[in-house]
């Protein structure tokens, strides 16, 4: 595994971190999702991997994110919230790949 992609999910980290929540997404749900949940659970696997090695279930819990995000992401239709979700789906993508590199 690459020491420059665990550099680069750690600086996505930080974008995200930077960039406000979208105004009207708090309590909001898309699709049975609750979009702060989604938000809190996808930078939750990001650190995880950040810090080293996930379980079965936090990587199975990672895999059903990604499911997730992609089915929500359509459903946004506000420019600067799919923006948002956009950055959070590449950073869970991301930590996604970095994990299973380390599986190689």
């Amino acid at each position: 595994m690459s020491e420059e992609k665990v550099d680069a999910l750690t600086q996505r980290m930080a974008e995200h971190m930077a960039m406000p929540f979208p105004p009207g997404f708090r309590g909001l749900d898309i699709k049975g999702q609750d979009m702060v949940m989604l938000d809190a659970d996808a930078y939750g696997y990001a650190l995880g991997v950040v810090k080293g090695p996930l379980n079965e279930q936090r990587r199975a819990g990672l895999t059903r994110l990604m499911t997730v995000v992609e089915r929500v992401l359509p459903a946004i239709d506000d420019e600067y919230a799919t923006r948002y979700y956009t950055h959070v789906r590449d950073m869970a993508a991301l930590a996604a790949e970095i994990e299973a590199q380390r599986d190689m």
